[in-house]
């Protein structure tokens, strides 16, 4: 089964993005092509979209499923007389939210993502480049700052979730490749013993390691089955014999990882996008 889906939105269409993601993975047995439409913030704008969504329905002999995130009703009520089934997050949870609270809301478009200048702003700026300056082991020079040091075998996933932690939570993550020269020596690479109370480690399966390295290497030994399970295995002993907590990151999204990551080693968020 297929599906077409829109995600309309007034600002950058992120978290419109990340909430209709979320319900929609729950339907594993439809395929969905989704279009992403940002930055309609007018009634001609919004008018263009309707057609596009009419032009849909009309080929494909179903409505499309719309997700929403406007903040202007004049723009929602156009968008809600289309062909598709319209699923708005603001007319959805607004209401509620002001009648519970006792007070209207802003209607501010975008603010989710809204950075602002202040203390919250520079620590997030802090923490993205710590963790572009210390990633894949570029630096030593003030690791011990490091709120984590992710480490795992090459294309385990650390640089997305070193940077995913720093730009959403303001943490200072630093990511470490463990290598074969890594594994010539038993326990913790010297680099990384002076540290060892923030690693966290990070694993995956060997097919799919094997599966990423071929992208980037095609047939070498390093994209090997046999190299890819090899490097998983020692580097999961080593989790385990020096009890560093660790994660598969093979069918988990950053988010995932990251959400885990907070929760087993109880590091609190020093700062968000938002402010």
């Amino acid at each position: 089964m297929k599906r077409k889906v829109f995600y309309i939105s007034d600002g950058t269409g992120i978290t419109i993005e990340a909430l209709a993601k979320s319900l929609l993975t729950q339907f594993d047995k439809v395929t969905f092509d989704r279009e992403i439409i940002p930055y309609v913030d007018t009634v001609d704008k919004v008018r263009s979209v309707v057609e596009r969504i009419n032009k849909s329905a009309d080929v494909d002999g179903q409505p499309p499923i719309v997700f929403s995130s406007m903040v202007d009703v004049a723009c929602r009520n156009i968008l809600e007389a289309s062909k598709g089934v319209v699923l708005d997050f603001f007319g959805t949870f607004i209401s509620p939210l002001e009648k519970v609270l006792g007070v209207k809301s802003s209607y501010t478009i975008g603010g989710v993502h809204t950075m602002g200048s202040g203390e919250g702003y520079g620590r997030w700026i802090d923490a993205v480049n710590f963790a572009l300056q210390h990633d894949d082991g570029q630096q030593a020079q003030k690791l011990e700052t490091a709120d984590i040091i992710l480490t795992g075998v090459s294309r385990s996933g650390k640089t997305p979730t070193s940077l995913y932690l720093a730009m959403q939570f303001g943490i200072r993550a630093a990511n470490y490749p463990l290598t074969e020269e890594d594994f010539k020596h038993d326990g913790i690479p010297e680099y990384l013993k002076p540290y060892k109370k923030i690693l966290f480690g990070l694993t995956i399966s060997p097919q799919r390691l094997s599966s990423i390295r071929q992208e980037r290497k095609p047939n070498s030994r390093y994209a090997s089955l046999a190299q890819c399970r090899s490097e998983i295995q020692i580097a999961e002993r080593m989790f385990q014999h020096e009890k560093i907590p660790y994660l598969n990151t093979t069918a988990k999204s950053i988010e995932e990882l990251a959400s885990g990551i907070l929760i087993q080693t109880g590091l609190k968020r020093r700062a968000a996008v938002a402010n």
